[in-house]
């Protein structure tokens, strides 16, 4: 890619990691290029019209990803992502609403745990963990592994209706911070 063309690069982060999605506009040729991690997903190289939309897919669950090239003037565009047809913004104040992150350091390893509250679905690393839920006195529990770690995410009312049912991960029995991302 030249990154002479580059015009804007942002960060998702997905339930199965984080992508860094590229975007290069030619605009005297009206070549198109877009990348996900690296990896090329479009690329169109003779376009007449500089201004229009590139739709692909990011993220194990094909999440619908849109770029807007808009003209602002004379030669100058402004570039936009939406997913799943909301702006990038939306779509995080969202995700942060359905999900919960942990980012922590096992054995030496980082690594990524989501929660999808919907669907109490856990991810880690990418991969969708296999789990056991259980119900508590206060609440679930659900149980998997790390390595040989034992990791549970128990979820307990607040006590308040504001903020409803609380998440937190425990890493052999210790409660591990909650990520901002």
């Amino acid at each position: 890619m030249l990154s002479g063309d580059l015009v804007a690069t942002w960060e998702v982060a997905l339930s199965d990691g984080v992508y860094r999605i590229e975007f290069s506009h030619g605009t005297t040729t009206g070549k198109r290029i877009v990348s996900v991690n690296g990896q090329e997903v479009i690329r169109k190289d003779w376009m007449f019209k500089l201004v229009g939309k590139e739709t692909f897919s990011v993220g194990g669950a094909n999440t619908k990803a849109t770029i807007n090239i808009e003209a602002v003037s004379g030669f100058a565009y402004e570039y936009s992502l939406d997913l799943d047809g909301k702006s990038l913004q939306r779509f995080i104040d969202d995700r942060a609403k359905t999900t919960k992150t942990w980012l922590l350091k096992v054995d030496g390893d980082d690594h990524r745990i989501v929660l999808e509250k919907d669907t109490m679905d856990i991810w880690c690393n990418g991969q969708k963990m296999d789990t056991t839920g259980e119900f508590v006195d206060d609440g679930t529990e659900t149980h998997f592994m790390l390595g040989e770690h034992e990791c549970c995410i128990k979820a307990t009312s607040s006590g308040q209706k504001k903020s409803g049912i609380v998440h937190y991960l425990l890493l052999d029995g210790q409660r591990v911070p909650a990520s901002t991302q």
